[in-house]
C-alpha cells in the first residue's frame, strides 16, 4: 500500500512541477528572451526563428534522450520523464496565449527563475525530468566518472553563448543570472527546505555528553570508538545530525561538559532516512 501511496505522491509532484515551470517559461522568461538552459533552452532559440510550437520542439529534440534513457536507465524512469515532458509541453501551448506577467526584465529573471526552479525541483522530486541534457549528464556520470553538474553547466554555457550572440548579450547576461537563481531553488526544493549539519565531536568520554545531546535537544548519538595518535588512550568518537537552529544549544552543551572535547561541524547537503527527534 506504501508503494503505491508513494506513486501517487511522486506523480502529484510530477504534475505540479510541470504546471509550474511551464507556467514560468511561458509568462516570463519567453516573453523577455530570458532562455533556460539545455534542451527547453535550445527550443527556446528554436521556437524563435522557426514557426513551431515551443512544446513541440521540447519534445522533439528530447526524443533522442528518451530513447537513450530507456535502454540505459530503466522502463519506470522513463515512463515518468514521459509523463513530465509530455504535461510540461501541454501546458507551454496552454499558457502562451495568456497575457505576459511582467515586461520588467528584473522581474521576469527573479520571478522567473525562482518558479522555473521550483517547476524542475519537484518534477525531479517525483523522479521525473523536464531535460535530455540531465539525461546525458548522468550517463556520463556513471561511466566515464564526469561530473554531473559540469556536464550541464557546460551545456548551458554554449547555449547561453548563442543566445547573447543572436539576440543580444545582456539578454545572455539576464539568462545566467536567471540560471543560477533557478539552480539554487531547485537544490531547495529537490532536497529539502531544512538545513542541517553533521556534528562530530571526539571526547575522552563521550557517555555524558550524548546523555545529554538526547534529554536537552532530543537527538540520538552514534557512537564510534578511536585511540589518539599524540593524546594516549581511547577516544569516543559521537556523530549526529542536527537542524542549525540547534547549533547553539549543541556548542553551549559541548562547553558545559567536563573533559576535553574536539568538535567538526559540517554542511548537509541531503538526508536519506529518519533523522527527526527521537521524543
Amino acid at each position: 500500500m506504501k508503494r503505491y501511496s508513494d506513486q501517487i505522491i511522486s506523480f502529484l509532484s510530477m504534475t505540479a512541477g510541470a504546471i509550474l515551470a511551464a507556467f514560468s517559461i511561458e509568462e516570463f522568461l519567453a516573453p523577455n528572451n530570458i532562455f533556460d538552459g539545455g534542451v527547453v533552452g535550445v527550443s527556446m532559440i528554436l521556437a524563435h526563428f522557426i514557426p513551431l510550437k515551443l512544446g513541440i520542439w521540447i519534445i522533439i529534440i528530447n526524443i533522442p534522450f528518451i530513447v537513450m534513457a530507456y535502454k540505459k536507465m530503466g522502463k519506470i524512469f522513463v515512463v515518468k520523464v514521459i509523463y513530465s515532458l509530455l504535461l510540461f509541453s501541454v501546458m507551454t501551448s496552454v499558457f502562451e496565449p495568456i497575457a505576459n506577467a511582467t515586461d520588467e526584465i528584473l522581474l521576469a529573471v527573479t520571478f522567473g527563475g525562482v518558479l522555473l526552479g521550483a517547476g524542475v525541483g519537484l518534477v525531479l522530486r517525483g523522479g521525473g525530468c523536464l531535460d535530455g541534457t540531465e539525461i546525458v549528464a548522468v550517463w556520463l556520470n556513471k561511466n566515464l566518472s564526469i561530473s554531473t553538474g559540469q556536464v550541464i553547466l557546460g551545456f548551458n554555457i554554449v547555449i547561453y553563448a548563442i543566445a547573447g550572440a543572436v539576440f543580444d548579450i545582456n539578454q545572455g547576461m539576464y539568462s545566467l543570472l536567471m540560471y543560477f537563481i533557478t539552480s539554487h531553488v531547485i537544490d531547495v526544493v529537490e532536497i529539502g527546505f531544512e538545513s542541517a549539519k553533521s556534528v562530530m565531536i571526539i571526547s575522552d568520554d563521550g557517555s555524558a555528553l550524548a546523555e545529554r545531546i538526547f534529554n536537552e535537544i532530543g537527538r540520538t548519538v552514534t557512537f564510534l570508538h578511536g585511540e589518539g595518535l599524540v593524546s594516549s588512550g581511547k577516544k569516543d568518537i559521537l556523530y549526529c545530525v542536527v537542524t542549525r537552529a540547534e547549533i547553539f544549544d549543541l556548542k553551549k552543551i559541548i562547553a558545559d561538559t567536563p573533559g576535553s572535547t574536539f568538535t567538526t561541524i559540517s554542511d548537509v547537503s541531503e538526508i536519506v532516512g529518519n533523522h527527526i527527534k527521537s521524543k
